[in-house]
Formats: C-alpha cells, sequence, structure tokens
C-alpha cells in the first residue's frame, strides 16, 4: 500500500501542486494554484524573506491576470486622457468652423432667394387665375428709379416732352366729373409724350426693364378714374400722336393715331362726304374710345365702337408691337385679337394706331322732339316705334330735371317744355327722313305725347339736338360751390325692362334729397344717371354711393349690365362677378397677366390682381 502524502502537495507527475497558503496580489482570485518546475536550473534565486514575513509565490495565472489588469488599467488611462483632450479640443474647432458654415449657409440661401427671385415662375396648369391665386404687380417705384428713366425718356422724346410740372401731373390723375375722386397717391411721377409707335415702343421697354407703371391718356373725358395713376411711375400722353394717317375711301376706312378726336375726324371726312358714327361725350379721341368701347346716341342704328374698328396697332407691356388685322371687312384669320383690345381700357396694350371703318353721310338728317307725361308712356313710344321697324338713327331720352337744367343753364338758343322729352334723330333720303318722321309722330300721338315738333332746317335740327348734347354740361352748372362734383354713371337692361328701372331710379334719387338727372339711349335700353353731391359732406357722400350701388344692383338683376358705354374703371371692377360670373372674372385676370404679367400697364383697372386694401370700402350685395 502506497504511503499518503501530506495533503497540500500531490504529484502530478511533473512537479508538485501547491495550493498558496494565500490569496494572490491580483484583485482576480485564483482559483487553482499555480505550477512550479522541479527544475530550478537557470532560475534566478529568491531573495530571503525577513523572518517575520514569509515569502509570497505567485502563481503563472494570477501573473496573467495581473499583467491583464494592469493592460486594462493602462487603456483606460489613455481612453480618459484621449477623452480629456478631445473636450479641451472642441471648443476650439467650433469657433473655428462656425463662422465658416454660418457664412455658408447665409450665402446659399441668399443665392437661392435671389434665383428664385429671378427664375421664371412655374407655370400654371390652370385655365384661370383666381384672385387668391394672383401674384399682385411687381414694380419699382422708388425716386431713384425713376429718376434714372427720365433720363431714358429724355433720350427717346427729347426733353421738352418729358413733363414734371406739378399742375400737368395733378391735371392727368383725374378730373371734376369722374367718379372716382382724385387721390394724393394718383399722380404720376412724370408725363412723357411719344410721337410715334417707336417712341411707345421704347418707352415701354424702359418701363418694362425697370418695372415702372405705366398710365395711358388722350382725351381725358373718361368717368370711371381710367387715368387715375393709382401705382404712381409715369403717365403716356398721346396728345401729339393726333394725325389722320390715311384715308383710303374707297375702301371706306381710315387710319388714325390716337389722339385724334372724333368732331375733328368727322369734320376732315364731311369734306368728302363721309361719317364716323361713334358719338360719345365732347372731347373724346379714338384711343380713349377703343380702350372703353364707347358708343354714343348714334348706337341704336350703327353700334358700337367694336363694330367699327377694324385692326389696330398695339404696343404691348415689354415693347412688343403687333397689330392685329389687316384691312379686308372681314377675317377668319386667328383669335379676333382686335375685339379683345377693343374694351381693354389699356389694361392688355397701349393703342397707338387704329384702322377705322366709315360710311357715307346721310343724304338728309333731321331732329323730332316730343314731351310725355310719365316715364312710362314714353318708354311705351319706343317699343312701339322699334316694333314698327322705323329707321331710327338714335331715340333719347331726358327727364323733367334734366330739361330744367337746360332751362337755367341757358346753353341753346331756346327754352324747353320741362317734361319726360323723347330725341328721335333720323337719316337718310329727304323722302326717307318725311315718311319716318310722320309714321314716329303717329305712334308718339297713340302713346301720349303732349308735344310733338320736328326740324324742318339743318339749323332747326342742331338746335333741337344740342339740348342732348348739352346734358352733362348744364347738370354740372347747377353746382351751388366749387366744392361739388359731378357722379355720372350708367347702366343698360332689356329695353323691356326700360321704364321701370328708370321710374324706380329717378324715386330713388327724389327720396335721397340730392340734385340728380336721368339720360338715356333709349333705343338700346341704355340710360345714364347725373348725380351731384359735396365730397367733403360724409352723408352725401354716402348717400351718392348708395345711389350709383343700388341703380347698378336692379340692373344687374334685370339681366343687365352695370355699364354700357362708360367702361369699369376702378370704381366698378367689384361689380362684374355679380353680372359675370367668378369663373368669368378669373379668366380675364389670367389674360391679363399672360400679357402683362408684371402688372405695368394701367394698374387696378376692369380687374383686380391683388386683395382691396385695408379700410377700402366695398359695397355688399
Amino acid at each position: 500500500m502506497p504511503s499518503l502524502r501530506p495533503p497540500a502537495q500531490l504529484s502530478n507527475g511533473v512537479g508538485l501542486l501547491r495550493i498558496s497558503p494565500r490569496l494572490s496580489a491580483s484583485p482576480y482570485p485564483s482559483r487553482t494554484t499555480g505550477r512550479r518546475f522541479k527544475s530550478t536550473k537557470g532560475v534566478p534565486k529568491k531573495e530571503t524573506a525577513p523572518a517575520n514575513k514569509p515569502p509570497v509565490e505567485r502563481s503563472f495565472k494570477g501573473q496573467l491576470y495581473d499583467s491583464t489588469y494592469q493592460r486594462l488599467q493602462r487603456e483606460r488611462a489613455e481612453q480618459a486622457r484621449f477623452a480629456t483632450m478631445r473636450a479641451g479640443q472642441e471648443p476650439r474647432i467650433a469657433e473655428k468652423w462656425f463662422p465658416i458654415v454660418f457664412g455658408a449657409l447665409v450665402i446659399g440661401s441668399l443665392s437661392y432667394y435671389l434665383g428664385r427671385l429671378n427664375s421664371p415662375p412655374e407655370a400654371s396648369t390652370t385655365s384661370t387665375t383666381p384672385l387668391s391665386s394672383s401674384p399682385g404687380p411687381r414694380h419699382d417705384t422708388r425716386e431713384s428709379v425713376l429718376q434714372a428713366a427720365w433720363t431714358d425718356f429724355r433720350d427717346i422724346v427729347g426733353e421738352e416732352h418729358v413733363i414734371t410740372d406739378v399742375g400737368d401731373l395733378e391735371a392727368h390723375a383725374g378730373s371734376s366729373w369722374s367718379s372716382h375722386p382724385q387721390l394724393p397717391e394718383d399722380v404720376p411721377f412724370l408725363i412723357v409724350k411719344p410721337l410715334t409707335t417707336e417712341d411707345v415702343s421704347k418707352i415701354m421697354k424702359v418701363c418694362h426693364d425697370r418695372r415702372i407703371p405705366v398710365t395711358p391718356y388722350s382725351g381725358g373725358t373718361s368717368l370711371e378714374g381710367h387715368f387715375a395713376a393709382t401705382r404712381g411711375g409715369i403717365c403716356i400722353d398721346f396728345s401729339r400722336m393726333d394725325q389722320i394717317v390715311k384715308l383710303n375711301k374707297e375702301d371706306l376706312d381710315v387710319v388714325v393715331q390716337p389722339a385724334v378726336g372724333w368732331q375733328f375726324l368727322n369734320e376732315e371726312l364731311a369734306e368728302v362726304g363721309l361719317f364716323f358714327p361713334p358719338d360719345p361725350g365732347p372731347g373724346a379721341m379714338i384711343g380713349g374710345m377703343v380702350a372703353t368701347g364707347c358708343s354714343g346716341t348714334n348706337s341704336y342704328r350703327y353700334g358700337t365702337m367694336k363694330d367699327w374698328v377694324l385692326s389696330l396697332t398695339v404696343v404691348l407691356a415689354d415693347g412688343t408691337i403687333i397689330k392685329t388685322r389687316q384691312r379686308p371687312r372681314k377675317s377668319s384669320a386667328g383669335y379676333d385679337l382686335t375685339r379683345l383690345f377693343v374694351g381693354s381700357e389699356g389694361t392688355l396694350g397701349l393703342i397707338t394706331e387704329a384702322v377705322l371703318k366709315v360710311t357715307p353721310k346721310p343724304q338728309q338728317e333731321s331732329v323730332a322732339v316730343c314731351t310725355f307725361n310719365t316715364v312710362r308712356e314714353a318708354a311705351d313710344c319706343v317699343f312701339r316705334v322699334v316694333g314698327a321697324g322705323v329707321p331710327i338713327a338714335a331715340i333719347e331720352i331726358l327727364d323733367d330735371v334734366q330739361m330744367s337744367c337746360i332751362n337755367e343753364a341757358g346753353m341753346t338758343s331756346r327754352q324747353w317744355k320741362e317734361a319726360q322729352t323723347l330725341f328721335f334723330k333720323f337719316t337718310g333720303t329727304p323722302s326717307g327722313v318725311k315718311e319716318n318722321i310722320a309714321q314716329v309722330q303717329k305712334l308718339a300721338k297713340s302713346a301720349g305725347s303732349k308735344t310733338f315738333e320736328f326740324a324742318r332746317s339743318k339749323e332747326e335740327a342742331d338746335e333741337l339736338w344740342s339740348a342732348r348734347k348739352e346734358a352733362l354740361w348744364s347738370t354740372m352748372s347747377r353746382k351751388k360751390h366749387d366744392g361739388e362734383r359731378v357722379w355720372t354713371t350708367d347702366v343698360a337692361v332689356p329695353i323691356s325692362k326700360l321704364a321701370d328701372i328708370i321710374e324706380i331710379t329717378k324715386d330713388d334719387i327724389k327720396d335721397s334729397g340730392l340734385m340728380g338727372s336721368i339720360v338715356g339711349h333709349v333705343g338700346d335700353g341704355n340710360f345714364h344717371s347725373i348725380l351731384l353731391y359735396d365730397p367733403e359732406i360724409q352723408e352725401e357722400r354716402e348717400k351718392v354711393e348708395g345711389l350709383v350701388h343700388r341703380m347698378v344692383r336692379r340692373a344687374i338683376e334685370m339681366e343687365g349690365t352695370a355699364t354700357g358705354e362708360h367702361g369699369i374703371g376702378l370704381v366698378k371692377r367689384d361689380y362684374l362677378e355679380k353680372e359675370l360670373g367668378v369663373g368669368t372674372v378669373d379668366l380675364m385676370r389670367k389674360l391679363k397677366l399672360a400679357v402683362d404679367p408684371l402688372g405695368l400697364l394701367n394698374c387696378d383697372k376692369v380687374v383686380r390682381v391683388e386683395k382691396s386694401k385695408k379700410g377700402e370700402r366695398i359695397e355688399e350685395w
């Protein structure tokens, strides 16, 4: 039986396995004892431990753990050192790079903004442009820009034709007969007077490049604020472009510039036996007549301005010159751009030349006047004459108030019966005119006329018709003081509704206490109201605005129009949606922005391109 060894030592066949009497110095406790080699050859001798401490012998694994622990400690120390260094360096890195990064962001943002500003907007895919989607006008009316433009205009037309006189500027911003009150901001910075179409083109190129708004001006007789320079900018006065360019007598047409007056044109045409039928107020010129689509007393037989324009030369907002047609009496070549510009009020382009139809002057012309007790009786007479097919050149009505104004003003050579009065104009051959007068006299008597007289000579005809042409001026003569203004407005309804609307309007004027008269082209259902008021008296201002608003509303509700021949201008923009519908007005706005994307031409007229200003009064429907 083998002898037993002490339990602390076991032979492993190589050396002795000894359990250490104490824990290793390593923080990781040993689970097994370390090995000790039996041979000690080449191993340095251990130092003798002090007598009071036994020698400490470490195992191999303990040494391994100790070494690993120290390595980990060193790694942790290194990591801590690098973290400390990084923490100290980061503020310096931020200080160094923050300005660079921030500057790059600012420059990039600014470049993007300028790029977007100068780049064309994304094309709309809609067929109309609602007001909410309108980009609004893009103008630059800084004084430095306008002063720089003055130099350009001087080089184009000459210094004497660039006007900056304050009196002239104010005269080109409004008139005492306009229904739009002239405001301080309606005055242009300067007036420029071109001589040719090419001058106008050059002026518009300057304005387009500098984004300067433009207001056109010819006769200045319009009534709805058409030539108020609401955005400042410049006024183009066409007064130097007043030539009859060419008369084509055989073709019955004439080429004229925009500042030719219709009265002067007819004087020239009369010498060769021709005449131009549209006859609005005295002083009106062809450019403005085309722009507003006017008519006048002859419209019952001869139609309105649009029926007498064959072709137009137009300068667009960027200076492009176009001609809408050639001279034939009819054409089906493409879109009818001529009709597009007639009635556009200078918002789509500037008319620099017009080819107009003319017609042979009638052999004979005469006038008849008859009076009635009521408007309804007068209207009944009109129905009978129109229904009988009598070829009348004009049928006009002047109410009793208007006839009183004419008598008081003394602008005619006779006194008139102050009653509801119809004026008839007859044209044709001598025998035809005589026959037509007899027919009308008979029909008037059957409708209840109290008096009937007709002219037996041209002088008598001119005398009778003079009352009609003096209507506006005679009413203005009733002003109590210079501060009073005249508000002249018009509407048109189907002829069957004419008596109703005139009667209601007359009663409304009477109830208001204001002075007002009625003048109408009853042959085509169009009539005018001429009202006097003091703009400094708020109550009177509100009364006249209410009268006009109710008059327009009645006309539209009777399937009529807010304006028969005066145009829209500034005053009647907000009635268009009521008359035509929102979609129709949105299409008009689309057309405006298509040909004038910067909104330079006759700003704010016809349709709005931006929402109403704060505090701007809009009548409730």
